[in-house]
């Protein structure tokens, strides 16, 4: 009985650490229009692994949206070498006064 409580409440933290992670808006663009599509699947892919989530993938231009840590985001900013990631904040821009 106390194996298996000590087992739940380990679990339990484990769960509120991975969970207290702080994540952002993001959105990934890549402005080389030759960027492969196995790039951009990588970079998904790594926030995935991270933790994150893809919640767009946009098709008029090279990119995804994502909300993700700060440590998915570096690992996306460091991992391009020939293809840069352009990594914004997921904002509303308005053209009019609020």
């Amino acid at each position: 009985m106390r194996l298996f409580l000590f087992s739940f409440l380990v679990a339990l933290f484990a769960a509120f650490a991975l969970a207290s992670a702080p994540t952002k808006q993001i959105v990934v663009t890549y402005e080389d229009p030759n960027t492969p599509q196995s790039v951009i699947d990588a970079a998904m892919q790594a926030i995935k692994d991270a933790g994150g989530v893809i919640t767009h993938e946009y098709n008029l231009f090279k990119g995804f949206a994502a909300k993700a840590s700060e440590k998915a985001i570096e690992v996306v900013k460091t991992a391009g070498d020939k293809y840069i990631p352009i990594i914004e904040d997921d904002i509303v821009y308005t053209t009019q006064d609020a």
